[in-house]
């Protein structure tokens, strides 16, 4: 991987740890992006990656109008931004269901989509909006094997035909996430997808039968979604193939992205022979998930030791500890995983052919 591809010209005026968005890289994964759905109108991508308006409105100048978010603050961050469709793809429980009303109400000018497994918060959400006169739609969420959240999908027929009429709500489709799929070989993850996708085809033919429609389904995560693209019936909810990063770089080799986000950063100290320290500790970059938390672009001979909040300390391999980098060096670190990274900054700081032109604040960040 190319240091120069990532150096910025005036680094020696960025305090470190520094989060940097390459927005030509990004416009590129996006477009990448777009080119694999066959068309903007099919995505339906989750912002939960980068929690940011401004690149919110970067894609949908590139004509992406519907988003996927995980929290309250993403969804009204993206009802800011003017976005027409909006799901809250998380379970609405507890003083969630009302303040999500609240935010339908509040945004008239945005669809609005809640998320479903349980028929009892279903109904207590229904009761809410028509208690307030809110009207919006909802996605049954299906457990594609993930078991995270979802209706398993032995169990989905019923699901659907036991939720009976309801006052404020209308069933939208359903809602497919399969990010478990982490399989690196493209034709098992493609015939993993197959499968699961074969799992829901008797619930789904047995629904048609009953004269239940099925609106809209929206299926995939970053690595399945070219995988579910053949399905012209299907919106897609990639999240992380805009930024990419060092994970999902070295898990899927045959996805055509760039990691577009990188971490500055600089050796603070030489605590002992053959060592060096780092100013980037898992305050600065997300110790999630399990293993290496990066890759220190251009220091290929050198092994991590171990990482502390403010600190992450390098040791040269045997036969290199004169390439030692000097106090004061720069480099830049890509993540291996770029969304629980972006959260940890209150802004990147974006940058264009080399050159820090702007700064994009994390909004949704709370």
């Amino acid at each position: 991987m190319q240091a120069e591809q990532y150096r910025i010209e005036n680094e020696n005026e960025i305090l470190s740890p520094a989060l940097i968005y390459y927005a030509d890289k990004i416009r590129e994964n996006t477009r990448r992006t777009i080119e694999i759905a066959g068309g903007a109108a099919r995505l339906w991508p989750h912002v939960k990656s980068h929690k940011m308006r401004a690149m919110l409105e970067m894609q949908m100048e590139m004509g992406i109008r519907r988003f996927k978010c995980a929290t309250l603050a993403e969804a009204e961050m993206t009802a800011q931004a003017g976005a027409e469709h909006i799901l809250l793809a998380y379970p609405l429980v507890g003083p969630a269901a009302a303040a999500f009303v609240s935010l339908v109400l509040q945004y008239p000018q945005a669809q609005f989509y809640a998320l479903a497994d349980d028929r009892a918060c279903l109904l207590a959400l229904d009761s809410e909006a028509a208690r307030r006169g809110a009207s919006f739609g909802f996605f049954v969420d299906v457990n594609m094997g993930m078991n995270r959240t979802g209706v398993e999908t032995a169990w989905l027929y019923d699901f659907i035909r036991a939720i009976g009429p309801l006052q404020a709500l209308h069933f939208s489709g359903l809602h497919c996430y399969d990010g478990h799929v982490h399989t690196t070989d493209l034709l098992e993850r493609e015939a993993e997808v197959t499968e699961m996708v074969a799992a829901i085809a008797d619930a789904l033919d047995r629904l048609e039968a009953d004269g239940v429609e099925i609106p809209a389904v929206i299926a995939g995560g970053s690595p399945s979604f070219p995988c579910h693209a053949a399905n012209p019936d299907v919106f897609l909810s990639p999240g992380t193939v805009f930024l990419w990063d060092a994970g999902y770089s070295a898990g899927y080799p045959d996805l055509p992205f760039t990691p577009a986000a990188a971490v500055l950063t600089r050796v603070v100290s030489h605590p002992a022979d053959g060592v060096f320290t780092l100013d980037l500790g898992c305050k600065g970059i997300a110790s999630d998930p399990a293993g290496a938390r990066g890759v220190v672009v251009g220091l290929e001979n050198a092994e991590a030791l171990f990482q502390s909040e403010e600190h992450w300390t390098y040791r040269m391999l045997p036969g290199h500890e004169a390439e030692r980098p000097a106090i004061g060096a720069v480099f830049y670190v890509l993540p291996t995983h770029i969304c629980p990274t972006t959260s940890l900054y209150s802004a990147a700081l974006v940058a264009e052919n080399g050159r820090i032109t702007g700064r994009w604040t994390v909004d949704a960040r709370r």
